[in-house]
């Protein structure tokens, strides 16, 4: 496939099909609010199979380890959902879903399956009283189908117990003290637990306790006032130093450790009961489970995206590690965002990743988040349609900063002319 050179990187000159077509590979984030990232895969490749309906158009969405993860998983057709009984944060029976891989040996599950907000109502948000009991049922369930390989999602919690739910269900057990404190027998751990490999996707790096713990950074969202926030970290601390002692493991300040309301903090202490038990970035994760680099050894172009393309991008939002493996595997990546600012277009160019702005008109937010998917599919096609140059793209005003629009602008736009292309865009030579 002919291509521009990009520093650093092995250019695709050829298509890979012998018969000249391309090997599309579409692999973005979820735009958080709106679609999930296997909703935008399928926009994005509808557009593209109607501009160039002959191309093989792969997906393979992807997700951060919260809530959509397993979806995304799924969608490479290589799973099987599987349902286990378990409790939902404040104890009533519920079914939880969780994904085994074809041969048996792999399983992930989203602790929100069970032990996610989202199964509670606003009036029912429990920050004391909330359990990560159900995740614990849901992981002995897949310790009884003899799976050895968990990958767990921790986002989306509505849960502060330090992973206790979880420790009660796997056989600790867990005894309150009048005084506050608590007194942790660990006999009892399932002794299945030594022959699995946990990898839990986890994307925050705060500590267990303090300004940045669990309690005060993730407490509000689960219902917790000023004076709760304040009490539950207390009883995180007791907490800790009572599983410390019983696992003489101190893990209240690794990085992480305060993740889903202190269960990775809890999990980080039986870290020495399992075979391999380790924090991992959910996207890192994902894409190995999905196998995205053994795709992308097959593909011609991969388009990854994200709901904003901005200054996070450059601290490992999916779209930058989608472009780096990109670059490393010599295949060129554009990046859609329904949000583009100069920062997220720049740190993407660093790995010869173009970025396209989902609109190619300016909009207000509401308007595009209330518009689903159809801007995507008009714009998985004008990238298709880049192929033949008829590709548009915005003309800046002298001396503004604005580089590409983006759906939430405050400020003055660029003037827009749909038959202006600059002759130093990379859009110009997207495919060439």
């Amino acid at each position: 496939m002919p291509g521009r050179d990009v520093p650093g990187r092995d250019v695709v000159h050829a298509p890979r099909r012998s018969d000249g077509l391309l090997v599309v590979l579409i692999a973005p984030d979820s735009f958080k609010g709106t679609l999930t990232s296997v909703q935008v895969a399928e926009a994005i490749a509808e557009g593209w199979r109607r501009a160039r309906p002959a191309d093989e158009v792969t997906l393979a969405p992807l997700a951060d380890g919260g809530e959509g993860t397993l979806e995304a998983i799924a969608a490479t057709g290589a799973w099987a959902w599987q349902d286990a009984a378990a409790s939902d944060p404040i104890g009533r029976p519920v079914t939880a879903r969780w994904l085994r891989s074809a041969d048996g040996a792999r399983a992930c599950v989203e602790l929100a399956s069970a032990s996610g907000l989202s199964r509670l109502a606003p009036v029912e948000r429990d920050p004391f009283g909330a359990s990560t009991r159900g995740t614990g049922e849901v992981l002995r369930a897949m310790l009884d189908a003899g799976v050895g390989h968990i990958v767990l999602g921790i986002g989306g919690s509505a849960t502060t117990d330090g992973g206790r739910g979880i420790l009660e269900a796997l056989g600790a057990e867990v005894r309150d003290l009048p005084d506050g404190g608590f007194e942790i027998d660990l006999s009892g751990l399932d002794p299945r637990l030594a022959a699995t490999e946990l990898r839990i996707a986890c994307d925050v790096t705060n500590p267990l306790l303090g300004e940045r713990g669990a309690a005060a950074t993730y407490g509000p969202q689960k219902g917790a006032d000023p004076a709760a926030v304040a009490a539950l970290d207390a009883r995180l601390a007791r907490w800790a130093g009572a599983l410390e002692d019983a696992t003489r493991h101190r893990e209240r300040d690794s990085a992480g450790a305060g993740a889903a309301g202190g269960t990775a903090f809890g999990l980080l202490c039986l870290a020495d009961r399992f075979r391999l038990l380790e924090l991992v970035p959910g996207v890192d994760l994902v894409v190995e489970e999905i196998g995205l680099e053994s795709l992308l050894a097959t593909a011609d172009l991969v388009i990854t995206g994200e709901g904003r393309i901005d200054a996070q991008t450059a601290f490992g939002k999916t779209a930058l590690g989608v472009a780096r493996l990109a670059q490393i595997a010599g295949v060129r990546c554009i990046a859609v965002g329904g949000g583009v600012e100069p920062e997220g277009v720049e740190a993407l160019a660093r790995f010869g990743a173009t970025v396209v702005p989902v609109w190619e008109q300016p909009v207000p937010l509401e308007v595009a988040m209330a518009a689903g998917a159809a801007p995507l599919i008009e714009c998985g096609a004008r990238i298709a349609r880049a192929l033949d140059g008829r590709l548009t793209t915005p003309k800046r005003k002298p001396g503004s900063d604005k580089v590409i629009i983006h759906p939430d602008f405050d400020d003055p736009v660029p003037e827009w002319d749909p038959d202006y292309m600059h002759p130093g865009d990379p859009m110009r030579d997207l495919l060439k």
